[in-house]
């Protein structure tokens, strides 16, 4: 991977359509209906999230989101990277990206929620390298034995 260009998305280009597109699919095909917590591209353009995405010249390589919870903690959304890209550090590279925002933005913790299921492992091993730790449900969410639910104090 070469120069990696971390930029906010209005959700408008077709190549990022098509990857929210294929999120989504994937997480029901993983995941029980009701324990679905993905966003669609509607519920992604709420004025209380900021969401981005990681370019390597014109190629589209993943994506992420931060959703303000309230004036000090952020929640983590939309993380995925282009099935091409795995393993290459995109999504290492986005998260911090989410983390030094936070930072700035002074918030307290940032939260989030994945799946229980042995395809999100990955997803669960990168949150707890950047120090995420498990919890129980917050905001909005119930607890669910589909739903892993991490913090990450800041």
């Amino acid at each position: 991977m070469s120069r990696l260009d971390i930029r906010e998305d209005d959700l408008t280009g077709k190549p990022i359509v098509d990857l929210l597109r294929e999120h989504l699919e994937n997480m029901y095909e993983i995941t029980p209906p009701g324990s679905v917590h993905a966003l669609n591209l509607t519920a992604l353009r709420s004025p209380d999230i900021t969401f981005w995405t990681a370019w390597e010249g014109e190629e589209l390589l993943g994506c992420g989101a931060l959703k303000e919870l309230d004036a000090t903690s952020g929640e983590i959304k939309s993380m995925r990277t282009v099935k091409a890209h795995r393993r290459k550090g995109v999504a290492s590279k986005i998260l911090e990206h989410i983390i030094n925002e936070a930072e700035r933005r002074a918030y307290d913790a940032l939260y989030l929620e994945t799946g229980a299921f042995p395809e999100f492992a990955p997803a669960r091993a990168l949150y707890s390298r950047y120090g995420f730790v498990y919890r129980g449900a917050f905001a909005d969410y119930s607890d669910d034995p589909n739903s892993v639910f991490m913090t990450k104090l800041l």
